[in-house]
């Protein structure tokens, strides 16, 4: 009997050990499903703030995954259904793309424009090993799109919303013809 006890108690300081050590991790609910992300906060740490933040304050909710390239990734989190960008009141990041982290299927990365300190607050979902995106110089056109976390739990979902039809939306390409809308993300874990 006084070998369970210790037996025990070891599990539950192993466990209570594992949750202190977790990585942030965040659920996003979509109408196609839920997506588990496991953010990397020691690799991209003004990202996953900034992520976490926007997450926190229901930045998210009613947003849509608004380019959808089957083969290449899924983006969103800046417009709603209506093709409507939201308003962001947060600031640009400074390119965390030199982290040593790859665009590799199942990452997650932050969008931007052309100039690589520009991401805000839509991201995107590699659907495959996206090399081409990866850090290889600090000029702009070397920079790179920086990862600051993964799908753990939902690539079916990423998979299955690849495959939704898309057309055209104003002068926007490749936007589902039926919104994918993100209903929220909510933090499981913060640590």
């Amino acid at each position: 009997m006084n070998n369970m006890k210790k037996l025990l108690a070891i599990a539950a300081g192993t466990l209570m050990a594992a949750i202190a050590w977790a990585a942030p991790t965040v659920e996003m609910q979509t109408n196609q499903g839920k997506i588990t992300l496991e953010l990397f906060p020691e690799k991209a740490s003004k990202t996953v703030e900034m992520f976490l933040y926007n997450a926190k304050h229901g930045f998210y909710e009613s947003t849509i995954f608004h380019r959808v390239i089957d083969g290449f990734m899924i983006q969103g989190g800046g417009f709603n259904a209506a093709m409507e960008e939201k308003k962001v009141l947060t600031p640009a990041l400074q390119n965390e793309a030199a982290n040593g982290l790859a665009n590799t299927r199942g990452t997650v990365a932050m969008a931007r424009t052309a100039d690589p300190h520009s991401a805000r607050v839509q991201f995107f979902i590699n659907l495959k090993d996206n090399d081409f995106l990866n850090h290889r110089s600090p000029d702009p056109r070397g920079y790179g799109y920086t990862v600051f976390g993964k799908v753990v739990q939902g690539m079916d979902v990423v998979d299955k919303i690849a495959k939704v039809p898309t057309g055209n939306h104003g002068h926007y390409e490749n936007v589902p013809q039926t919104p994918v809308v993100i209903q929220n993300v909510k933090i499981i874990s913060e640590k």
